[in-house]
């Protein structure tokens, strides 16, 4: 049975997550792990963007420092998140593990199946989409934004996760929203004028959801967790192994971690 490192649920600023997980990316091949499952918060909360998304038409900074929030720029594609009360996964593994193995949307398909396990496992009424209307309107905001195989309760999404791939090695990771300030999230991102703001959120609002909007019984963060492992061991037929990050790993935290804090990365788009 194969072996993944298992890095339990861990608290850091936004800028210190994208470079753990960039480390684990970029060390995955001389570490000899198969794969690596983590879990992490964020403190302080923090508004996270897509690779691609612009900083000067979607962000608004003044309402980010008056909310104290930071902000960093993702490795990972999709639109903007706020990181806030949630648990977030990421998985790196080589293209070729079998259980990622093929297209994006194929490795998406066996992550999700693994997640959809974790919450039938405590109970919550999840469901598994196929794909959604990839032209309907949205904002700049993830949960808005329709996307392959997402997990949806009421047919409201639960899940977003994005994906980046690099010298052969994938990088998904992922926010579960246990409680949402959806109110918070238009505040500091950019509308064309009040009226457009006030119509997406409402519409956000109906496409979007927390847990503990669906799901009436109380589930720690702790809960989750161990369910997610138990969903990615029964699913992908592997053993999860506790860990830590090795030296190589850590020895590249320095310059990594100065990297998300750059305006140069940050306002890159």
């Amino acid at each position: 049975m194969k072996k993944w490192r298992y890095l339990p649920y861990e608290v850091h600023t936004g800028a210190e997550n994208m470079a753990i997980d960039e480390a684990i990316l970029l060390g995955l091949r001389s570490e000899g792990w198969e794969a690596t499952l983590r879990f992490y918060g964020w403190n302080p909360a923090t508004l996270s963007l897509g690779y691609a998304q612009s900083y000067a038409k979607e962000v608004d900074e003044e309402a980010c420092k008056a909310e104290g929030l930071d902000i960093v720029r993702r490795p990972t594609g999709g639109r903007a998140v706020l990181h806030q009360y949630e648990l977030t996964y990421s998985v790196i593994a080589p293209e070729k593990e079998e259980n990622v193995a093929g297209t994006v949307i194929e490795s998406y398909l066996k992550i999700s199946q693994a997640l959809l396990k974790a919450f039938q496992t405590l109970g919550i009424p999840a469901e598994m989409v196929a794909h959604a209307n990839m032209k309907e309107l949205s904002s700049a905001a993830c949960f808005d934004a329709p996307s392959w195989y997402e997990l949806v309760v009421a047919g409201r999404k639960l899940v977003g996760s994005a994906q980046v791939r690099k010298d052969g090695v994938l990088l998904q990771h992922g926010s579960i929203i246990l409680h949402f300030d959806a109110d918070l999230l238009f505040r500091v991102l950019k509308f064309p004028s009040e009226e457009v703001r006030k119509r997406l959120l409402q519409s956000f609002k109906r496409k979007a959801c927390a847990l503990d909007e669906v799901w009436p019984k109380p589930v720690s963060r702790a809960e989750l967790e161990t369910a997610i492992c138990q969903g990615f061991e029964e699913v992908m037929g592997i053993k999860l192994e506790g860990g830590t990050l090795s030296e190589g790993e850590r020895s590249l935290l320095s310059e990594l971690t100065g990297k998300y804090l750059s305006e140069e990365w940050t306002k890159k788009r």
